[in-house]
């Protein structure tokens, strides 16, 4: 895959200017990595959006089923799925009219982030949003 899904100014520009996070797969389980990454980017003014088939509250933000039942605009959908199950997210990122999708380490789906490409979303892929903050020393 190389860099075609790590685009440093994309990167840099979804972590600065972006407001609302979805993040797919966040339950509130302490122990996943969905709900680290969650609570950092929330402690950093990004509002969140769980997105969990239980649609449990979260860090205090009230979840929803599918991504089509958030009544807001999304900046960023951070798909917290297995691969396997990713590109169908990604699709319904772009079905809810996203402006970018955020697939994680080890989560990579090269023809879901075509599509997306496709339909004019930002598309950043097996990259840690934590760590990539970081990286970038971001205040």
């Amino acid at each position: 895959m190389g860099n075609a899904f790590a685009d440093e100014n994309v990167i840099r520009r979804l972590l600065t200017e972006t407001r609302t996070w979805a993040f797919v797969g966040l339950s509130d389980n302490p122990d996943r990595t969905a709900y680290d990454q969650a609570g950092l980017l929330q402690a950093r003014g990004k509002r969140i959006i769980p997105v969990h088939p239980a649609a449990v509250t979260v860090l205090g933000e009230p979840g929803y089923a599918t991504l089509a039942e958030v009544p807001e605009k999304v900046d960023v959908v951070a798909v917290y799925r297995r691969a396997g199950h990713a590109g169908r997210f990604v699709d319904e990122a772009v079905a809810i009219g996203a402006g970018a999708v955020w697939l994680p380490l080890g989560v990579v789906d090269e023809a879901a982030g075509r599509r997306a490409r496709e339909a004019g979303l930002d598309v950043v892929m097996d990259r840690c949003p934590g760590v990539e903050w970081a990286l970038r020393r971001i205040p």
